[in-house]
């Protein structure tokens, strides 16, 4: 994580030596959606602030991007990191032009009478309550300046029935999140959009298929275009959302799942049909 006057100073020399004047933070960048929207985001020139609990993981991304790549440690789960991550951004770099809230972590997918409430907590705590946080201390400037754009990561979980007795709900309150915040805000400059992926190949759904929790054949066979989303794809449409080519769009909840939402309903009826 850099500090100190003299990594401030280079920071700023090459942030006004970039191609694009925009900051972009991106938080749960070390790895998946996170590191795909890291990745994207400095290829089209903007300076990425690689955001994450893993500060080595965050590291390692920021020292591929090169130049345009900055390490910061930040945990969702706790209020005080996400305040000094963003007073700290402030000092190196200035308001961040784009927010992408990638972070949060899973939850074993038990029936609630054996789910704790200790992990329904953990799941809340950071997938809700520290992207909410992650909004105001990073979304609050941009509205004092009067312009920014932020992109939350919620799930289709948030929006269907599934064994996630605790991340889906706390998905749901994503999208409520991003929809309160779109009408708060917009009146004084500041975008809120959300993304939510389907089946999207990550090192954590990689996981999921390994330890059985997962079926790759059904998972495929859900989806209306018969495959897996890919990272990148779920980077492109967050990227999108946070352009100028999305400068009339606020406040929406966009799946990107391959068809899973339409393909599902199917299933009464014998399923999708063959090509």
């Amino acid at each position: 994580m850099s500090t100190g006057s003299d990594a401030r100073a280079s920071a700023k020399s090459d942030h006004a030596t970039a191609r694009s004047s925009r900051i972009v933070v991106v938080t749960g960048a070390a790895s998946g959606i996170g590191e795909a929207c890291a990745r994207r985001f400095a290829a089209a020139g903007d300076r990425v602030v690689v955001a994450d609990r893993n500060l080595a993981g965050a590291q390692r991304v920021a020292a591929y991007l090169g130049a345009l790549g900055m390490a910061l440690q930040i945990d969702l789960g706790d209020e005080h990191s996400i305040e000094h991550a963003a007073r700290e951004l402030e000092t190196i770099l200035g308001v961040a032009d784009v927010l992408v809230n990638c972070a949060g972590v899973l939850q074993r997918t038990l029936p609630p009478e054996q789910l704790s409430l200790k992990e329904w907590d953990i799941v809340s705590r950071i997938d809700l309550r520290g992207t909410y946080l992650s909004c105001v201390a990073f979304g609050a400037p941009m509205a004092a300046r009067g312009q920014g754009a932020i992109v939350n990561i919620a799930s289709v979980a948030g929006m269907r029935s599934g064994p996630l007795h605790a991340y889906g709900p706390a998905k749901a309150g994503v999208i409520s999140v991003g929809e309160c915040l779109a009408a708060e805000w917009g009146p004084r400059g500041v975008r809120v959009n959300t993304v939510s992926p389907g089946w999207t190949l990550t090192p954590a759904l990689d996981k999921g298929m390994a330890t059985g929790t997962l079926d790759e054949g059904h998972m495929v066979a859900s989806t209306a275009l018969g495959r897996l989303v890919k990272a990148d794809e779920i980077a492109a449409a967050v990227q999108f959302l946070a352009s100028e080519q999305a400068s009339a769009i606020t406040g929406v909840n966009l799946p990107v799942d391959a068809g899973f939402i339409v393909a599902t309903p199917w299933t009464g009826y014998g399923g999708l049909r063959c090509a």
